[in-house]
Protein backbone atom coordinates (compact mmCIF):
# COMPACT_ATOMS: atom_id res chain seq x y z
CA UNK A 1 0.00 0.00 0.00
CA UNK A 2 1.24 3.80 -0.45
CA UNK A 3 1.95 5.85 2.19
CA UNK A 4 -0.45 7.70 4.38
CA UNK A 5 -0.85 10.03 6.37
CA UNK A 6 -3.19 7.93 8.43
CA UNK A 7 -1.72 4.28 8.86
CA UNK A 8 -3.99 1.70 8.60
CA UNK A 9 -7.21 4.40 7.78
CA UNK A 10 -9.64 2.42 5.89
CA UNK A 11 -11.23 5.41 4.02
CA UNK A 12 -10.07 6.70 1.13
CA UNK A 13 -7.93 10.54 0.59
CA UNK A 14 -11.20 11.36 -1.11
CA UNK A 15 -13.82 10.94 1.87
CA UNK A 16 -10.89 13.05 4.13
CA UNK A 17 -11.02 15.27 1.74
CA UNK A 18 -14.03 15.61 1.51
CA UNK A 19 -14.79 16.23 5.77
CA UNK A 20 -12.00 18.74 6.33
CA UNK A 21 -13.57 20.88 3.04
CA UNK A 22 -17.24 20.32 4.55
CA UNK A 23 -15.85 21.55 7.55
CA UNK A 24 -14.21 24.40 7.37
CA UNK A 25 -15.10 25.84 4.07
CA UNK A 26 -18.74 24.66 4.27
CA UNK A 27 -19.24 24.86 8.12
CA UNK A 28 -20.46 21.36 8.50
CA UNK A 29 -20.02 20.41 12.00
CA UNK A 30 -18.96 16.65 12.25
CA UNK A 31 -21.92 15.40 13.66
CA UNK A 32 -23.63 16.46 11.03
CA UNK A 33 -21.45 14.93 8.25
CA UNK A 34 -22.05 11.36 10.53
CA UNK A 35 -25.38 11.75 9.94
CA UNK A 36 -25.83 12.48 6.39
CA UNK A 37 -23.19 9.84 5.86
CA UNK A 38 -25.59 7.50 8.17
CA UNK A 39 -28.30 8.59 5.46
CA UNK A 40 -25.37 6.66 2.57
CA UNK A 41 -25.82 3.57 4.84
CA UNK A 42 -22.30 4.62 5.66
CA UNK A 43 -21.77 4.13 9.49
CA UNK A 44 -18.77 6.00 11.15
CA UNK A 45 -19.22 7.28 13.83
CA UNK A 46 -18.31 11.32 14.99
CA UNK A 47 -15.32 10.26 17.42
CA UNK A 48 -13.69 7.91 14.36
CA UNK A 49 -14.32 11.25 12.32
CA UNK A 50 -12.83 13.45 15.03
CA UNK A 51 -9.87 11.32 15.37
CA UNK A 52 -9.32 11.39 11.59
CA UNK A 53 -9.47 15.27 11.72
CA UNK A 54 -6.40 15.56 14.50
CA UNK A 55 -4.46 12.78 12.55
CA UNK A 56 -4.90 14.87 9.65
CA UNK A 57 -4.02 18.26 10.87
CA UNK A 58 -0.80 16.77 12.19
CA UNK A 59 0.10 15.03 8.67
CA UNK A 60 -0.47 18.44 7.07
CA UNK A 61 2.07 20.46 9.67
CA UNK A 62 4.44 20.52 7.35
CA UNK A 63 2.94 22.27 4.34
CA UNK A 64 1.65 24.97 7.51
CA UNK A 65 4.58 25.78 8.43
CA UNK A 66 6.43 26.29 5.15
CA UNK A 67 2.99 29.05 4.66
CA UNK A 68 4.32 30.91 8.05
CA UNK A 69 7.80 31.08 6.70
CA UNK A 70 6.46 32.04 3.10
CA UNK A 71 4.01 34.88 4.93
CA UNK A 72 6.82 35.86 7.50
CA UNK A 73 9.20 36.39 4.53
CA UNK A 74 7.07 38.60 2.85
CA UNK A 75 7.46 41.89 4.12
CA UNK A 76 3.98 42.83 4.32
CA UNK A 77 1.14 41.08 6.72
CA UNK A 78 -2.43 41.49 7.73
CA UNK A 79 -3.24 40.10 10.63
CA UNK A 80 -6.80 40.00 12.74
CA UNK A 81 -7.64 37.63 15.77
CA UNK A 82 -11.01 36.32 16.88
CA UNK A 83 -12.68 34.71 20.26
CA UNK A 84 -13.38 30.86 19.67
CA UNK A 85 -14.65 28.64 22.62
CA UNK A 86 -12.25 26.34 23.75
CA UNK A 87 -14.40 23.25 25.81
CA UNK A 88 -13.08 22.58 28.95
CA UNK A 89 -11.38 19.06 29.86
CA UNK A 90 -12.91 19.01 33.34
CA UNK A 91 -16.82 19.33 31.85
CA UNK A 92 -17.36 22.99 33.04
CA UNK A 93 -18.30 25.92 30.77
CA UNK A 94 -16.36 26.60 27.42
CA UNK A 95 -13.28 28.78 27.90
CA UNK A 96 -12.44 31.59 25.40
CA UNK A 97 -9.54 30.89 23.20
CA UNK A 98 -8.25 33.22 20.26
CA UNK A 99 -7.31 32.03 16.34
CA UNK A 100 -5.24 34.62 15.07
CA UNK A 101 -4.87 35.02 11.14
CA UNK A 102 -2.00 35.87 9.29
CA UNK A 103 -2.63 36.80 5.28
CA UNK A 104 0.15 37.46 3.67
CA UNK A 105 3.13 35.91 0.98
CA UNK A 106 3.21 39.27 -1.23
CA UNK A 107 1.44 42.05 -2.85
CA UNK A 108 -1.41 43.57 -1.70
CA UNK A 109 -3.85 41.29 -1.86
CA UNK A 110 -1.17 37.76 -0.82
CA UNK A 111 -1.98 34.76 -1.55
CA UNK A 112 -1.58 33.09 2.11
CA UNK A 113 -4.28 32.91 5.26
CA UNK A 114 -2.23 31.45 8.32
CA UNK A 115 -4.31 30.85 10.93
CA UNK A 116 -3.03 30.44 14.75
CA UNK A 117 -4.54 29.05 17.81
CA UNK A 118 -3.97 30.09 20.83
CA UNK A 119 -5.45 29.74 24.53
CA UNK A 120 -5.87 33.21 25.66
CA UNK A 121 -5.12 36.95 23.88
CA UNK A 122 -1.74 37.84 25.26
CA UNK A 123 0.60 39.67 23.89
CA UNK A 124 3.10 37.15 24.35
CA UNK A 125 1.45 35.24 21.35
CA UNK A 126 1.84 37.60 18.56
CA UNK A 127 5.10 39.01 19.70
CA UNK A 128 6.32 35.10 19.55
CA UNK A 129 4.82 34.75 16.00
CA UNK A 130 6.12 37.73 14.69
CA UNK A 131 9.56 38.31 16.62
CA UNK A 132 11.80 38.15 13.91
CA UNK A 133 9.99 40.06 11.06
CA UNK A 134 10.75 42.96 9.62
CA UNK A 135 8.13 44.78 7.10
CA UNK A 136 4.62 46.65 6.55
CA UNK A 137 2.35 45.31 9.46
CA UNK A 138 -1.56 46.05 9.01
CA UNK A 139 -3.42 45.63 12.11
CA UNK A 140 -6.40 47.65 14.58
CA UNK A 141 -5.52 49.26 17.72
CA UNK A 142 -4.93 46.17 19.90
CA UNK A 143 -2.10 46.95 22.60
CA UNK A 144 0.37 44.29 21.27
CA UNK A 145 0.70 45.50 17.34
CA UNK A 146 1.28 49.26 19.28
CA UNK A 147 4.09 47.39 21.16
CA UNK A 148 6.01 45.99 17.68
CA UNK A 149 5.16 49.09 15.98
CA UNK A 150 8.15 50.30 18.45
CA UNK A 151 10.21 48.09 17.04
CA UNK A 152 12.29 49.52 13.97
CA UNK A 153 12.17 46.87 11.62
CA UNK A 154 8.36 47.06 11.81
CA UNK A 155 6.59 49.82 9.66
CA UNK A 156 3.08 50.00 11.97
CA UNK A 157 0.13 50.66 9.52
CA UNK A 158 -3.05 50.74 11.26
CA UNK A 159 -6.81 50.69 9.89
CA UNK A 160 -8.51 53.85 8.54
CA UNK A 161 -11.60 52.16 8.48
CA UNK A 162 -11.82 51.62 11.93
CA UNK A 163 -11.07 55.23 12.86
CA UNK A 164 -13.87 55.87 10.35
CA UNK A 165 -16.00 53.50 12.33
CA UNK A 166 -15.32 55.49 15.46
CA UNK A 167 -17.03 58.70 13.66
CA UNK A 168 -19.67 56.83 11.82
CA UNK A 169 -21.22 55.91 15.52
CA UNK A 170 -20.29 59.28 17.21
CA UNK A 171 -23.40 60.97 15.98
CA UNK A 172 -23.31 63.54 18.84
CA UNK A 173 -21.12 66.10 19.28
CA UNK A 174 -20.09 68.51 16.22
CA UNK A 175 -22.25 67.23 13.78
CA UNK A 176 -20.88 69.24 10.79
CA UNK A 177 -17.12 68.48 11.76
CA UNK A 178 -17.78 65.31 12.13
CA UNK A 179 -19.58 65.16 8.93
CA UNK A 180 -16.45 66.77 7.45
CA UNK A 181 -13.93 64.32 8.35
CA UNK A 182 -15.88 61.30 7.27
CA UNK A 183 -15.68 63.02 3.84
CA UNK A 184 -12.03 63.59 4.07
CA UNK A 185 -11.80 60.11 4.59
CA UNK A 186 -14.16 58.88 2.09
CA UNK A 187 -11.37 61.05 -0.31
CA UNK A 188 -8.92 59.49 0.98
CA UNK A 189 -10.36 56.03 0.11
CA UNK A 190 -11.43 57.11 -3.27
CA UNK A 191 -8.11 58.07 -4.31
CA UNK A 192 -6.57 54.77 -2.92
CA UNK A 193 -9.22 52.95 -5.53
CA UNK A 194 -7.29 55.10 -8.24
CA UNK A 195 -3.95 54.39 -7.11
CA UNK A 196 -4.23 51.03 -7.13
CA UNK A 197 -5.25 51.02 -10.49
CA UNK A 198 -1.81 52.28 -11.51
CA UNK A 199 1.57 51.39 -11.55
CA UNK A 200 3.75 50.84 -8.14
CA UNK A 201 5.69 54.00 -8.61
CA UNK A 202 2.50 56.06 -9.97
CA UNK A 203 0.70 54.64 -6.82
CA UNK A 204 3.77 56.31 -4.45
CA UNK A 205 3.20 59.19 -6.83
CA UNK A 206 -0.47 59.82 -6.06
CA UNK A 207 -0.37 59.47 -2.44
CA UNK A 208 2.73 61.20 -1.60
CA UNK A 209 1.38 64.25 -4.28
CA UNK A 210 -2.06 64.07 -3.45
CA UNK A 211 -3.22 61.85 -0.17
CA UNK A 212 -0.90 63.27 2.28
CA UNK A 213 -1.92 66.57 2.54
CA UNK A 214 -5.27 65.28 2.96
CA UNK A 215 -3.67 63.26 5.84
CA UNK A 216 -2.13 66.37 7.12
CA UNK A 217 -5.37 68.30 7.08
CA UNK A 218 -7.31 65.70 8.87
CA UNK A 219 -4.72 65.62 11.35
CA UNK A 220 -4.92 69.83 11.99
CA UNK A 221 -8.89 69.48 12.48
CA UNK A 222 -9.10 66.53 14.73
CA UNK A 223 -5.97 68.43 16.85
CA UNK A 224 -7.72 72.03 16.57
CA UNK A 225 -10.74 70.32 17.82
CA UNK A 226 -9.47 68.36 20.85
CA UNK A 227 -7.44 71.50 21.65
CA UNK A 228 -10.38 73.93 21.37
CA UNK A 229 -11.67 71.90 24.48
CA UNK A 230 -15.75 71.59 25.56
CA UNK A 231 -16.07 68.39 24.48
CA UNK A 232 -17.69 65.32 27.08
CA UNK A 233 -14.64 63.01 27.91
CA UNK A 234 -16.38 59.97 27.95
CA UNK A 235 -18.72 60.88 24.50
CA UNK A 236 -18.52 59.09 21.24
CA UNK A 237 -17.43 61.84 19.15
CA UNK A 238 -14.01 62.95 22.12
CA UNK A 239 -13.09 58.66 21.80
CA UNK A 240 -13.20 58.90 18.21
CA UNK A 241 -10.91 62.22 17.51
CA UNK A 242 -8.48 60.87 20.32
CA UNK A 243 -8.26 57.80 18.45
CA UNK A 244 -7.40 59.36 15.60
CA UNK A 245 -5.16 61.74 16.56
CA UNK A 246 -3.07 58.86 18.61
CA UNK A 247 -3.02 56.58 15.71
CA UNK A 248 -2.25 60.00 12.77
CA UNK A 249 1.64 59.64 13.51
CA UNK A 250 1.39 56.21 12.15
CA UNK A 251 -1.35 56.53 9.25
CA UNK A 252 1.28 58.02 6.94
CA UNK A 253 3.33 54.75 7.22
CA UNK A 254 1.40 53.39 4.22
CA UNK A 255 2.28 56.08 2.04
CA UNK A 256 6.13 54.80 1.47
CA UNK A 257 5.47 51.25 0.56
CA UNK A 258 3.22 50.52 -2.66
CA UNK A 259 2.10 47.27 -1.56
CA UNK A 260 0.68 48.46 2.04
CA UNK A 261 -2.71 49.74 2.29
CA UNK A 262 -4.78 52.57 4.38
CA UNK A 263 -6.69 49.55 5.84
CA UNK A 264 -6.31 46.13 7.22
CA UNK A 265 -9.47 45.23 5.44
CA UNK A 266 -7.61 41.91 3.90
CA UNK A 267 -7.45 40.60 7.49
CA UNK A 268 -11.16 41.36 8.16
CA UNK A 269 -12.20 39.35 5.11
CA UNK A 270 -10.12 36.38 6.02
CA UNK A 271 -11.30 35.95 9.42
CA UNK A 272 -14.70 36.00 8.40
CA UNK A 273 -14.71 32.22 7.57
CA UNK A 274 -14.16 31.26 10.91
CA UNK A 275 -16.42 33.34 12.67
CA UNK A 276 -19.29 32.14 10.74
CA UNK A 277 -18.00 28.00 10.77
CA UNK A 278 -18.29 28.74 15.19
CA UNK A 279 -21.78 29.34 14.55
CA UNK A 280 -22.07 25.84 13.25
CA UNK A 281 -19.99 24.28 15.29
CA UNK A 282 -19.67 26.42 18.17
CA UNK A 283 -16.13 25.26 19.84
CA UNK A 284 -13.00 23.54 19.51
CA UNK A 285 -12.91 20.14 21.93
CA UNK A 286 -9.18 20.34 22.68
CA UNK A 287 -6.00 22.41 22.39
CA UNK A 288 -4.92 19.61 19.69
CA UNK A 289 -8.56 20.24 18.16
CA UNK A 290 -7.26 23.82 17.81
CA UNK A 291 -3.94 23.70 15.88
CA UNK A 292 -5.52 20.90 14.03
CA UNK A 293 -8.30 23.53 12.93
CA UNK A 294 -5.87 25.94 12.12
CA UNK A 295 -3.89 23.94 10.12
CA UNK A 296 -7.09 23.10 7.80
CA UNK A 297 -7.99 26.39 7.73
CA UNK A 298 -4.91 27.79 6.76
CA UNK A 299 -4.80 25.75 3.74
CA UNK A 300 -8.41 25.88 2.71
CA UNK A 301 -8.94 29.39 3.14
CA UNK A 302 -5.88 29.80 0.99
CA UNK A 303 -7.60 27.91 -1.46
CA UNK A 304 -10.48 29.63 -1.61
CA UNK A 305 -8.32 33.12 -2.15
CA UNK A 306 -6.22 31.47 -5.12
CA UNK A 307 -9.64 30.22 -6.46
CA UNK A 308 -8.62 26.33 -6.31
CA UNK A 309 -10.96 23.87 -5.16
CA UNK A 310 -9.85 22.77 -1.97
CA UNK A 311 -11.37 19.57 -2.19
CA UNK A 312 -9.43 18.25 -4.99
CA UNK A 313 -6.16 20.22 -3.67
CA UNK A 314 -6.61 18.46 -0.10
CA UNK A 315 -7.34 14.77 -2.05
CA UNK A 316 -3.90 15.40 -4.19
CA UNK A 317 -1.36 16.43 -1.49
CA UNK A 318 -3.07 13.78 0.84
CA UNK A 319 -1.91 11.24 -1.53
CA UNK A 320 1.39 12.97 -2.36
CA UNK A 321 2.77 14.05 1.06
CA UNK A 322 3.88 11.35 3.04
CA UNK A 323 6.38 10.63 0.09
CA UNK A 324 7.20 13.91 -1.36
CA UNK A 325 10.64 15.24 -0.22
CA UNK A 326 10.69 17.56 3.12
CA UNK A 327 13.28 19.97 1.33
CA UNK A 328 10.44 20.50 -1.96
CA UNK A 329 7.21 20.54 0.52
CA UNK A 330 6.91 24.25 -1.15
CA UNK A 331 6.23 22.33 -4.42
CA UNK A 332 2.99 21.68 -2.52
CA UNK A 333 1.90 25.07 -1.74
CA UNK A 334 -1.88 25.88 -3.20
CA UNK A 335 -0.42 28.33 -5.14
CA UNK A 336 2.99 26.36 -6.23
CA UNK A 337 -0.23 23.53 -6.73
CA UNK A 338 -2.23 25.47 -8.98
CA UNK A 339 0.63 26.95 -11.33
CA UNK A 340 2.29 23.19 -12.02
CA UNK A 341 -1.64 22.06 -12.42
CA UNK A 342 -1.42 24.66 -14.90
CA UNK A 343 1.53 23.89 -16.77
CA UNK A 344 0.85 20.37 -17.08
CA UNK A 345 -2.55 21.08 -18.68
CA UNK A 346 -0.72 23.49 -21.26
CA UNK A 347 1.58 20.68 -22.28
CA UNK A 348 -0.92 18.49 -22.73
CA UNK A 349 -2.53 20.76 -24.83
CA UNK A 350 0.40 21.53 -26.82
CA UNK A 351 0.77 17.18 -27.23
CA UNK A 352 -2.80 16.99 -28.03
CA UNK A 353 -2.56 19.63 -30.85
CA UNK A 354 0.95 18.22 -31.82
CA UNK A 355 -1.16 14.31 -32.64
CA UNK A 356 -3.50 16.23 -34.23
Amino acid sequence: LPDSVIARCPADESLLASILTAKYADHLPLYRQAQMLRRSDVHISRQTISKWVLSLGAGLAPLYEAMKARILASGVIFVDESPVSLQSQSKGPCKKAYMWVYAGGGGGDPPYRFFEFRTSRSHAHVEQTLKEYQGVLHSDKYAAYEKLARREEIQWCPCMAHARRKFVEAEGGDPQLRRRILRKIRHLFMLERVAWSRSPEERLRIRWEIEKPVLENLKSLVKERILAGGLLPKSKFSQALHYYLDLAPHFENYLNHPEARLDNNVAERAIRPLTIGRKNWLFVGSEEGGQAAATILSLIQTCRNLDINPQEYLEDVLRRIMSHPAKQIDELLPDHWLASRKKNAASQTVKQDGLG
